[in-house]
């Protein structure tokens, strides 16, 4: 019996004439739903785009109905399909917590012309509060709308491979983006969309206005390709590596990690590391185990995967290696000026104002995208051409904006989304390469944002949940399949 299939329907138990059922039509309306909408965000602009935020977040909000259809299901009660619920209380909390503090405004807007000025007015002490409640409710729409979408694979989906079906969506569309991105890149384009529309950054990739971003995206679609690979090299039974999935998934990780150099990403490159390592040692071990099992030598095996990686390296640095020189002299240059200074630079001075600007109100924080506009009280860093202040739009460090916006209360409440879920995995549900390498990626991620702000995008954040969800469930279908197995004979 093959162990990545639902055999079974819900409440129909074993299916008459087939091990597979066909997708419900609210399972095809959630994950068609959920693709166009990361499809969508990835294209326009990563989503970071002022004017593509509203259509994104209509869109998104459809997945409320979805989750009010799958809630009006009764024999999915019954048959414990809502287990997932329990994760949405947290979430719900959130929401309850922004609408208080936009209720309680801690500045006023005055308008001087066409100039719109804030004027700090305080707000009702020890309630939450918020500097820019309108802001705050357009950013909250829009963290809702990705987030319920991405939480409904988990409340609808039935079947392990409706899930696959959606990685490789996932997959498939950053592949595309790749080689999308490589040629803009290659031909020295100076905009994005070949220099359709200009880009406010220099190092812009693909559709990404960041090239952090770009990278962060990058990781999580990685992790997602990497567990792909071995779920279908596990179930192939081909001859040879030229005629397994094993192939595939070679040419398509080596794409997606190319761009990451290429695209000017220090950062992404050096967490891609361990992760692409990660995924080589564990090939690796698996490749020796089979050999030594089959009492077969190792050398050859070995010698052909280290001939293939000497191989993707050469291919890599002949694509970026222009990038790469570049990107390093620049980082040599800013060791020796870190060293000279005996600290981080600027980095540094921006962390500690920010966490400033967090510890002025510790338990609910200042309100949801109120940094750009609350940092300026708390900035210390001025330019040295004309003293006036450095504008920082974000704090380049998620974890501190998080606890400046929301405080200890919103963070935690935030974090519980995610930690609520993963109580229910166990160790065995890791050994599915489907579970183990999303949530690698998701973990990476969480500690590229101490230092980045990879959420500050759109399409990472909703990348985020999904590779999240998806990994997260695709555990309990696990759970769901051997609960359901017949005894053997």
């Amino acid at each position: 019996m093959r162990t990545d299939d639902i055999k079974y329907a819900p409440r129909l138990g074993p299916h008459p004439s087939s091990n597979r059922r066909s997708l419900g039509f609210l399972e095809s309306i959630a994950l068609a739903h959920t693709a166009i909408f990361l499809v969508a965000t990835t294209w326009a602009f990563g989503g970071q785009a002022e004017w593509v935020r509203v259509p994104l977040s209509w869109w998104g909000s459809l997945g409320a109905l979805i989750t009010l259809a799958a809630l009006r299901d009764r024999a999915a009660w019954r048959d414990g399909w809502m287990r997932p619920l329990h994760g949405l209380w947290p979430m719900a909390a959130f929401n309850v917590l922004v609408l208080i503090a936009c209720l309680n405004p801690s500045f006023r807007e005055l308008k001087d012309g066409a100039e719109t000025l804030l004027v700090n007015t305080g707000a009702l002490p020890g309630l939450p509060s918020s500097a820019r409640p309108l802001l705050a409710l357009q950013a909250l729409w829009l963290f809702d709308a990705v987030w319920i979408s991405c939480f409904n694979i988990a409340l609808v989906v039935r079947q392990g491979r409706a899930l696959r079906l959606l990685l490789l969506v996932i997959v498939g569309n950053a592949f595309v983006l790749a080689v999308f991105g490589t040629a803009q890149k290659l031909s020295h384009a100076q905009g994005l969309y070949f220099d359709a529309v200009p880009s406010p950054q220099v190092h812009f990739f693909a559709s990404f206005v960041y090239h952090n971003h770009w990278g962060a995206f990058m990781l999580l679609t990685l992790s997602a390709c990497l567990g792909l690979s071995w779920h279908y090299v596990r179930r192939s039974t081909a001859r040879n590596i030229l005629h397994s999935p094993a192939l595939a998934g070679l040419v398509v990780t080596l794409v997606l990690a190319a761009t990451i150099p290429l695209s000017a990403s220090r950062s992404s490159t050096l967490l891609a590391l361990p992760l692409l390592g990660g995924a080589l040692l564990h090939g690796g071990m698996r490749l020796v185990r089979e050999r030594r099992r089959h009492r077969e030598s190792i050398a050859m095996p070995l010698l052909a995967a280290t001939t293939a990686l000497v191989v993707a390296g050469a291919a890599i640095w002949y694509v970026a290696r222009d990038t790469i020189t570049v990107r390093l002299a620049l980082t040599r240059d800013q060791v020796t000026s870190m060293r000279e200074q005996g600290g981080i630079g600027s980095r540094a001075e921006l962390y500690r104002d920010t966490w400033r600007m967090a510890q002025a109100k510790l338990g609910f924080g200042w309100g949801m995208a109120s940094y750009p506009h609350v940092f300026m009280l708390y900035n210390s860093q001025e330019s040295s051409v004309d003293r006036l202040p450095i504008f920082y739009r974000d704090a380049h460090s998620d974890w501190l904006q998080a606890f400046a916006e929301h405080g200890l209360v919103g963070s935690a409440l935030l974090g519980l989304c995610a930690i609520i879920p993963l109580l229910r995995l166990r160790r065995r549900h890791f050994a599915s390469p489907l579970v183990a390498y999303p949530l690698a990626g998701c973990a990476v991620l969480l500690a590229y944002a101490w230092i980045e702000f990879p959420f500050g995008n759109v399409a990472v954040v909703l990348t985020w949940w999904l590779c999240f969800f998806c990994a997260v469930h695709y555990a309990h279908l696990q759970d769901r399949r051997a609960s359901h197995s017949p005894l053997p004979a």
